[in-house]
């Protein structure tokens, strides 16, 4: 690769990785090349972005970014791939795990993610991200929650207007 190829990919991916929320770096050394092709298969479906990238240009595309990624510089060794694309945070980390699932493997491994600019980094973490709510789903149980109390209320009034409304009737039958 010349030096204005790899210029222009770091421009590339610089120009990626400030147009989305967030992003996840994996290793997926070790795997098949039927693997590999899984992998890249299951991120298309689930409208993630896979690319395997040299550790230097990620990092020179990282620095170029407005938010410190320095403790991400630790974990850029080996073979890396990148992760985004797709509008929820999570799907990344889900992928990972659908795909060890399926092909019974500790491969891809985790090594970082930025999501809204909090980083999570180490294998550790994938859980946690796997299992977290996306902003609509937060909301969502925000909104829920706010209506509980109102439904609870409108449900007393009409049950205890059905009684009210038979008390009186009963009472209008007794005075007649």
């Amino acid at each position: 690769m010349t030096k204005e190829e790899k210029i222009q990919l770091v421009d590339e991916l610089t120009e990626k990785l400030s147009g989305t929320t967030y992003f996840y770096i994996t290793d997926t050394a070790g795997l098949s090349v039927a693997q590999i092709n899984a992998f890249r298969r299951l991120c298309f479906e689930k409208g993630i972005s896979y690319q395997v990238v040299k550790n230097s240009l990620i990092k020179k595309a990282l620095e170029r970014l407005d938010v410190d990624y320095a403790p991400v510089y630790d974990h850029l060794k080996g073979s890396s791939g990148i992760m985004f694309g797709s509008e929820v945070g999570k799907a990344p980390a889900e992928v990972i795990k659908e795909f060890r699932k399926k092909f019974n493997s500790e491969k891809p491994l985790f090594k970082a993610a930025s999501i809204d600019s909090s980083l999570f980094i180490g294998e550790k973490n994938l859980e946690t991200l796997a299992t977290l709510k996306s902003r609509e789903e937060l909301i969502g149980e925000v909104v829920m929650l706010i209506q509980s109390p109102a439904r609870r209320v409108v449900g007393a009034i009409k049950s205890g207007g059905g009684r009210v409304a038979a008390m009186v009737k009963g009472i209008a039958e007794k005075a007649s």
